[in-house]
């Protein structure tokens, strides 16, 4: 490794996904030096192998569906999707695994770019292998933020390395369906690409561990989405465990916990998410490689005065809009404190504090029917000593869902904080639901009470006329 020269800056950003892109950007605005730095494409995870190839398959599929239950549309859409076109249209929006684009937005804002793979070499120093052989060392006067997100964790299974199984991004980037696919696991990533692959095509069978679908959301959520794929034609499992899995002459085969051989040509491991931070110098700040950064609400690394962790190696919030939302409060807290100023807005709310990470994250599963929800789930509410009350109403009650398909099936639940009467959280399920989310979201974050939501006028008709039905089963 040939050394080159050392260049200073004010911010130095690792990861240059949609957070480490968030973090220069608000640093960049406070009139501070920024460099970013990246191993792979600039855009990560989310722009290539994650949320914009996954909802572009899925887009398709969804809207398919939902043509499906228009009497003077359905008929017209009764084939097959074209996996092809599909599959097309996915690589347009993954600018075909090129960021030339994303580069020209970085220099717009006068964020220096530099490629190759990052590690911190102590306080404030970050040291870059570049591919052509070089390292640089860039150093920081007042911050440096990891922002490299997570890898898919597989679990450790005998025959496992041979199988060459799918992750996240095998799923969303490969080039042609297979004709039987199995799915391990039961969550977000389980559950979409379960979608995906059954609308293209393959006859999905999916392993789930636990006892139902999205075990994080609401009951019901599950339930709704298993049913909508198993009338799809895929094979839901539950309390089954995978306990190997071998390739015999091209076809997988995993064998379950009661010996059931189940086959298939490619394998998906959904099964959870590790921090990508085992190859970046933690051990020489004091911190264990390949662990989780855990922070302030300033997005500052517990005992430090200079290294902040944004996204999802904090393990505060899997999810990109989560990860934006706390790079634009590490952004400016960095800007702030780089400007001196005496009293940041740390309180809950306030614009140093990433307080919606603890009480309003929201999430779409964008599967058919759509399951959306922030906030706390009725469990989790109480779990959390909170008095509340969960108030259901079917969405099929409501007109605009009516309109909007026939045979429409969904559910709401509101959890209502009892003591100052606001929402605690919020959950749809259906299809449409997910453009429906955001209102719940500013409902919690607003703490705004129920006597005020009953002067939030919904549109007649539209599915929205549900926060009417929620409110009035509240009130009785």
């Amino acid at each position: 490794m040939t050394e080159t020269e050392t260049i200073a800056y004010d911010v130095v950003v690792l990861g240059a996904g949609p957070v480490g892109e968030n973090v220069a950007d608000r640093t960049r605005a406070a009139g501070l030096s920024t460099a970013i730095v990246e191993s792979e494409l600039v855009g990560g995870e989310c722009s290539y192998w994650a949320c914009m190839p996954s909802k572009a398959l899925l887009r398709p599929v969804i809207a398919r569906a939902e043509a499906r239950r228009l009497p003077g549309l359905s008929q017209a859409v009764r084939g097959p999707l074209d996996a092809t076109a599909v599959l097309a249209r996915r690589d347009e929006y993954t600018a075909h695994w090129h960021d030339d684009g994303q580069v020209r937005w970085l220099d717009s804002i006068g964020a220096d770019l530099h490629r190759g793979h990052g590690r911190l070499a102590g306080p404030r120093t970050v040291t870059v292998d570049g591919p052509d052989g070089t390292r640089r060392t860039l150093t920081a006067r007042h911050a440096v933020a990891v922002c490299t997100g997570t890898r898919a964790r597989l679990p450790e299974l005998p025959g496992l390395d041979a199988v060459k199984p799918w992750t996240s991004r095998e799923a969303t980037s490969s080039e042609q369906v297979p004709g039987r696919l199995i799915i391990v696991g039961g969550g977000v990533v389980a559950t979409e690409m379960a979608t995906v692959y059954q609308a293209l095509g393959a006859q999905v069978t999916v392993l789930v561990r636990g006892k139902g679908l999205l075990p994080r959301m609401e009951p019901f959520a599950g339930e709704l989405v298993a049913d909508a794929l198993t009338e799809a034609g895929a094979d839901i499992r539950t309390g089954t465990a995978v306990e190997s899995v071998a390739r015999e002459n091209g076809t997988v085969v995993a064998v379950t916990g009661n010996g059931d051989r189940v086959e298939a040509d490619e394998i998906l491991f959904a099964t959870g998410r590790a921090p990508h931070t085992d190859d970046i110098g933690l051990e020489t700040v004091g911190l264990e490689p390949g662990s989780w950064l855990p922070v302030d609400d300033s997005l500052r690394v517990l005992g430090s005065t200079w290294l902040y962790a944004c996204g999802d190696v904090n393990h505060r919030a899997l999810l990109t809009h989560q990860g934006k939302y706390q790079a634009r409060i590490a952004g400016d807290t960095i800007g702030a404190r780089a400007a001196g100023v005496p009293l940041l807005e740390t309180d809950p709310w306030g614009a140093h504090a990433a307080t919606a990470d603890h009480h309003a994250v929201p999430q779409v599963v964008f599967t058919d029917p759509e399951a959306a929800a922030v906030g706390l789930s009725l469990a989790e509410a109480e779990q959390a000593g909170h008095r509340v009350r969960a108030v259901d109403v079917e969405l099929s009650s409501v007109a605009g869902a009516g309109l909007y398909g026939d045979g429409y099936r969904g559910r709401a639940r509101m959890v209502v904080d009892l003591d100052a009467e606001t929402l605690r959280g919020v959950t749809f399920v259906g299809p449409g639901v997910g453009e429906l989310l955001h209102s719940a979201s500013v409902a919690v974050a607003g703490q705004v009470p129920i006597s005020r939501l009953w002067h939030a006028v919904p549109s007649y008709p539209t599915i929205s006329e549900v926060w009417l039905r929620l409110l009035e089963a509240y009130r009785g």
